[in-house]
């Protein structure tokens, strides 16, 4: 793979990461069991996370962690417990480092082959795509809970977007 791809595949990765982050940084601790939706922010940031750090593997190459074991296994049906904030913030570090090992050893030929999952239909390059969007959309639903509770509660919360890289 072009090192210019994976400079930009880096930077949106870490942009996401970054802003999911801010957002668990700023949810004050009495909102962290509280329901986005049908899942609490715990459960909402422990799945977008898992999956992250999932897609950057393989099925064949996954292996969880203290932090799964402690979180929850999101390969079933329903929505694991999640972890506490310290031990979130803990992961979207595993996570950071979990980018560059992932993309370190791609090329083109491995982006153009299978995602890597039985399940998931596509190339390899799509699956980095699909797990950038999935990410991402989790980080919104977070991110719309904590203008609305910083809004009906006056909070003040700062939620930047964060466009390129890590900040």
């Amino acid at each position: 793979m072009s090192d210019f791809l994976k400079q930009i595949l880096t930077s949106q990765y870490e942009a996401a990461l970054a802003m999911m982050k801010q957002r668990i940084e700023v949810c004050p601790p009495e909102y962290w069991d509280d329901h986005v939706s049908a899942d609490t922010f715990r459960q909402v940031a422990y799945h977008a996370l898992f999956f992250l750090e999932y897609y950057l593997s393989t099925e064949a190459g996954y292996s969880p962690h203290e932090l799964h074991t402690k979180g929850g296994e999101e390969l079933g049906d329903k929505a694991s417990p999640g972890l506490s904030k310290e031990d979130t913030l803990a992961l979207v570090e595993i996570c950071r480092t979990k980018i560059g090992e992932s993309l370190a050893p791609e090329s083109d030929e491995s982006l153009e082959g299978p995602s890597g999952f039985s399940f998931r239909k596509g190339s390899r390059g799509e699956l980095h795509i699909y797990n950038i969007r999935h990410f991402q959309h989790h980080v919104g639903q977070l991110s719309g809970y904590l203008r609305r509770i910083s809004i009906e509660h006056d909070l003040s919360l700062k939620l930047p977007w964060v466009g390129n890289g890590w900040k």
